[in-house]
């Protein structure tokens, strides 16, 4: 266990606390059950999945102001909170003047609860939905049931069902409101230090960096290549709960501002390796659309507030859902070692399962997608741009994709200019299929063009089969979503999206994506 010298303070129940000596890897759901004794917060899986342990993390904004977010307190880090507001459901009747806060009353009413032991998990988030549409929202007015549902799916209820609960998330809007007052909590936070980086002795175990600043990051990381960069510790965070595995110096990035930025520069949308992978996504769809369904079904909201888009992209994973789009969007990574810069694409930045070009003390600093001439819509009658991006999972809602499929299309007078076919799911890594790519080069966009690609598509893959699909299952998949694709942008007769998708014959589960959820 690592001694630290430097003690990690954060807001807690109403005040500054001081924890001294923390392990580098205590999780926040540790301290909370073990060290201050506030057991409302519940373990249930421990990796992130099931929502018992959802917590709100408030943090300063670039403005000044106070940011609320859910997080899972099972897969973070304790020193990742030094600077931050943590709040719990201990918090609310506090916040409500001693009674029950709205969120709470509310599950009372609607019989929300049964067994109780998912219900402060459901309640945070509740909580959070509520101070967002509240104080955030810009006067948006509550939400619907679909964005409620959207919100809750990273909490799992196996007693009451999910009825009576947004029943809840619906009803707390109607009783008087209770709000947190939030500028007590962001001058605390502003008159909190930061911590001292890597400020112990060697050999007193791992240790935890947060570097406020990209030089510093870039100093750090070029001087301890042996580091492990932390994110959202969306996946880390399992390494250390169900693999048991010691991690070692952790540099934790949350702290970077410039990291954060998402910007528009020189043509590109430019997106910091450190920008939450709700930011990411929501940055994506306004400037390309079509991206909305595989935003809201990437993970859980406290998933994505946590974790990075460059952080799933340096991961590597092969059924990551993120590098499809990218790689569609034909997207580099800029990658830094010290104070040298170098760019690659996207598809020349994996090597095989798991490894990448990165060299040792070489970080990704951002994302660089380019911007399409006229926008999402094309330059013109004769010139069609189309972006598709289609999952297949076991479970709609935060579920791990058996196959991802990201398409991007260039047309000129119903001819193939360019296209990028990229798969997530299909080998290794995720990668383009180069021969179905080739087969539509130059073609006329019609069905015999989509037959040779989907033919050409059983050269580029020989996918494995697992305990998500089959070999064969993700071919097929593969094949019949080069047909949905050509179905969804013919010239004659195009489908709309809700003629190749389940819910249009599903009436009894309505589900909207013309809009994000809240968390957005």
């Amino acid at each position: 266990m690592t001694m630290n010298t430097q003690p990690i303070r954060f807001f807690h129940r109403g005040r500054i606390v001081a924890v001294d000596s923390a392990d580098t890897t205590r999780s926040i759901l540790d301290w909370l059950r073990e060290d201050a004794r506030c057991t409302g917060t519940k373990e249930g899986c421990n990796e992130g999945d099931c929502g018992a342990c959802t917590v709100v993390v408030g943090e300063l904004d670039a403005d000044g102001g106070l940011s609320l977010r859910p997080a899972n307190a099972c897969i973070r880090f304790l020193p990742s909170l030094h600077g931050k507001a943590l709040f719990t459901v201990e918090d609310l009747k506090p916040i409500a003047g001693g009674g029950l806060h709205p969120v709470q009353q509310a599950m009372v009413d609607c019989h929300g609860s049964q067994c109780g032991f998912c219900t402060p998990g459901f309640v945070m988030s509740l909580w959070h939905t509520y101070e967002h549409h509240l104080s955030e929202a810009g006067g948006a007015g509550p939400p619907s049931r679909q964005q409620l549902a959207d919100d809750l799916s990273g909490n799992l209820c196996r007693c009451t069902g999910y009825r009576p609960i947004l029943d809840a998330g619906q009803r707390m809007f109607d009783l008087p409101a209770a709000r947190l007052i939030r500028a007590p909590v962001a001058a605390a936070l502003a008159a909190i230090g930061p911590r001292e980086t890597f400020a112990d002795a060697p050999g007193l175990g791992p240790r935890f960096a947060a570097p406020r600043t990209l030089p510093r990051l870039a100093e750090l990381c070029e001087r301890n290549p042996q580091a492990r960069l932390l994110a959202g510790c969306t996946d880390i965070g399992l390494w250390v709960n169900k693999q048991f595995r010691d991690v070692g110096d952790l540099i934790y990035l949350g702290d970077v501002a410039e990291l954060k930025r998402i910007e528009v520069s020189d043509g590109h949308l430019c997106i910091g390796a450190g920008a939450s992978l709700e930011a990411a996504w929501s940055a994506l769809d306004r400037r390309f659309g079509g991206l909305t369904d595989v935003w809201l079904r990437f993970a859980s909201p406290p998933i994505r507030h946590a974790g990075t888009m460059g952080g799933n992209v340096a991961n590597g994973s092969p059924i990551g859902d993120a590098a499809p789009v990218l790689m569609a969007l034909d997207a580099l990574v800029e990658l830094r070692k010290g104070s040298g810069v170098r760019r690659l694409r996207l598809d020349e930045f994996y090597v095989d399962y798991m490894k990448n070009r990165l060299e040792a003390g070489e970080f990704l600093q951002r994302l660089l997608v380019p911007l399409w001439p006229a926008g999402r819509d094309g330059e013109g009658p004769d010139v069609r741009r189309h972006l598709r991006v289609f999952k297949i999972s076991k479970r709609f809602d935060s579920d791990i994709s058996a196959v991802c499929s990201a398409f991007a299309v260039h047309l000129e007078h119903d001819t193939v200019r360019s296209v990028r076919l990229a798969f997530g799911g299909m080998a290794a890594v995720v990668k383009r299929a180069a021969l179905a790519e080739a087969a539509l080069i130059g073609r006329r966009w019609d069905q015999a063009a989509i037959d040779d690609a989907r033919h050409a598509l059983a050269g580029d893959f020989r996918p494995l089969s697992d305990m998500r699909a089959s070999s064969g299952y993700r071919m097929q998949a593969a094949q019949n979503l080069l047909q949905k694709l050509w179905l969804e942008t013919r010239a004659a007769d195009p489908l709309p999206p809700q003629a190749t998708s389940v819910w249009s014959v599903m009436p009894h589960l309505p589900r909207m994506v013309e809009a994000p959820g809240s968390g957005s």
